[in-house]
């Protein structure tokens, strides 16, 4: 049998990737972008998908699969996919 933490460690790791996995689908929906994108490369207005609008998207497609809803600081600080984990992350979000 495994000790305790072991188990603790291996649930948080799963929580951690099913947040990634969920905001990576998240991303992929409102940018439409192939599920074989580099995520965490992305940042807003670097690729032609992700202009304002697609923004506006994305942001609903994160507060919708997080139960979430993002203030505007976040909304507007939202600049890549790196700063959405963090987002996704302060606001205690685990994912669908």
């Amino acid at each position: 049998m495994l000790p305790a933490s072991c188990g603790e460690a291996i649930l948080t790791d799963f929580l951690l990737m099913s947040q990634l996995d969920t905001l990576k689908t998240a991303f992929a929906t409102a940018l439409g972008l192939p599920p074989t994108t580099e995520f965490e490369s992305l940042e807003y207005r670097k690729i032609p998908e992700w202009d304002s609008v697609a923004h506006m998207a994305l942001v609903m497609e994160i507060e919708t699969a997080f139960d979430i809803m993002l203030p505007t600081d976040d909304v507007i600080g939202l600049s890549s996919f790196a700063k959405a984990q963090e987002i996704v992350a302060k606001h205690g979000a685990t994912g669908a």
